[in-house]
């Protein structure tokens, strides 16, 4: 959880560092020569003068020095202790870690030019370059740590917990959690198996529950990883609780320091010196998770901008010919439950939403999914929007705001939801998406049984190959409006 994230940011902030170390060098180019005419020090032998020709030049004539200095800074500001627990320091630690790590890494990189009687560069640029490289060290980071807390501040990126256990070890770990706001961790309850702790306060959080209520409060809340912080005892109690949470595809953890278990699908990690041993039903590595969430954020702004005219010409389209809402707008069930409003061009006469139980008789789809072939209640420009998935082009707006992605099952309406089978929850523990394996495989030609064993089948087997080939098979399905109605 938190150790696998700690060491994504970890690479996040080196692949930064070696970014930032290699501008400075071109930037204390500039400032070497402005600084040298300010203070009437003598022109540098080995510059061409204050121009892209004379950087290019320079760093021809000083090819190591680009090449050996990110690398170099690097693992002096790696040994200073900048990247250990990089996400638990404050920025005042990390401050201190820059200027010790870029104070021994200039000293480095001068012992090194004298040690190679470098006759093509200077002490002093040496000097301007280290002090250059520090100020934007630092500022970097104040920018990425102010990132970071935008983000979970705002909501994105945080994580839903429901702790189990009140003892001594449970309040430690939810003292943790507490004085770490910045991770992103949320507590939305507790549950507790003794009689009586029902509704009271345990470090200023409510008891939800008993154990046999886990599966009641995932129903009704939006969590997304169970934590057991419970006494060895408790360990023969809690495994209905851990089973009811794998088929619903609930993330759980036990807190435990007794020894290695060797389970499937399991991963022992640490927590803030709390020992835990996860149980994922859904694994993905972060940088695999990064790389998702970026080809949705590019891919959305590029068919938003290429479809623009489109979308307008659409708009206008349903304007003209029916009254109502360009936009269709609908509650959907996103990522372990979370409530959002997805966006569609509206098919259907208004007041469509009133008139479907005189017509549920007609439902084409088995199980909870309302379908009609021939849906009287769509109008004639809807019906092309349909058969083409135009009216889907709007959803793109919610990858960009997170609630969605490009590839991933079909955001379920919450209706549809209440009426889930147990495993049938599991589609909910990766977030929705505009496509997936159902959308081209046949859409309405499949069962509603079948389609929830397709999704299990891409949460099972989930990979950026896979989400790629979707996205190809996507193309074909859109073209030739295969399984659309």
């Amino acid at each position: 959880m938190v150790e696998e994230k700690e060491i994504f940011l970890r690479s996040v902030a080196r692949t930064l560092d070696l970014a930032i170390v290699l501008v400075s060098f071109a930037l204390a180019y500039f400032l070497d020569e402005f600084l040298r005419q300010l203070i009437a020090l003598s022109v540098k032998a080995y510059s061409k003068g204050p121009t892209l020709h004379g950087l290019v030049v320079f760093t021809r004539n000083n090819m190591w020095m680009p090449l050996i200095f990110p690398v170099l800074w690097v693992t002096l500001l790696g040994l200073s202790g900048l990247y250990t627990e990089f996400r638990l320091k404050t920025f005042g630690q990390l401050a201190s870690a820059i200027i010790r790590g870029s104070l021994l890494a200039g000293i480095a990189a001068g012992s090194v030019v004298f040690a190679l009687q470098a006759q093509l560069t200077s002490r002093f640029f040496i000097a301007v370059f280290t002090v250059t490289t520090t100020l934007l060290l630092l500022m970097e980071k104040r920018l990425f740590l102010a990132f970071l807390d935008y983000i979970h501040t705002r909501g994105y990126n945080q994580v839903n917990l429901l702790i189990v256990g009140t003892g001594k070890r449970a309040r430690e770990f939810i003292r943790t959690v507490k004085s770490h706001a910045n991770w992103g961790l949320r507590i939305v309850g507790l549950i507790d198996d003794e009689h009586g702790m029902y509704g009271k306060e345990v470090e200023g959080y409510r008891v939800l529950g008993r154990l046999q209520d886990i599966p009641f409060i995932i129903h009704r809340k939006v969590i997304d990883r169970v934590i057991f912080v419970v006494p060895r005892l408790w360990l023969h109690r809690i495994d209905e609780a851990i089973l009811a949470c794998e088929k619903e595809g609930i993330s759980t953890a036990i807190s435990l320091d007794l020894y290695d278990l060797q389970i499937a699908r399991t991963r022992q990690t640490d927590f803030g010196g709390f020992p835990l041993l996860e149980f994922e039903t859904f694994r993905a590595r972060q940088w695999e998770l990064f790389v998702k969430r970026t080809m949705d954020i590019v891919l959305s702004i590029f068919f938003i901008i290429l479809f623009a005219p489109l979308m307008a010409a659409t708009a206008l389209a349903i304007k003209l010919t029916s009254k109502g809402p360009v936009l269709f707008k609908q509650t959907r069930c996103g990522l372990n439950g979370r409530k959002f409003t997805l966006y569609k061009f509206r098919t259907m006469i208004v007041g469509a939403e009133m008139k479907r139980r005189e017509i549920e008789k007609m439902n084409e789809m088995d199980g909870p999914v309302f379908k009609i072939k021939k849906d009287p209640r769509v109008t004639p420009v809807g019906r092309i929007l349909r058969k083409t998935s135009i009216d889907e082009l709007p959803q793109f707006f919610n990858v960009l705001k997170g609630d969605m992605s490009i590839v991933g099952p079909r955001p379920p309406l919450p209706v549809e939801v209440e009426m889930y089978q147990v495993w049938q929850r599991r589609r909910l523990s990766l977030k929705p998406g505009i496509t997936c394996i159902w959308q081209v495989s046949g859409r309405n030609k499949i069962s509603f049984e079948r389609w929830m064993e397709m999704d299990m089948e891409y949460i099972d087997n989930w990979s950026l190959w896979l989400d790629v080939k979707i996205l190809i098979k996507t193309v074909f399905v859109v073209l030739f409006g295969y399984g659309a109605s």
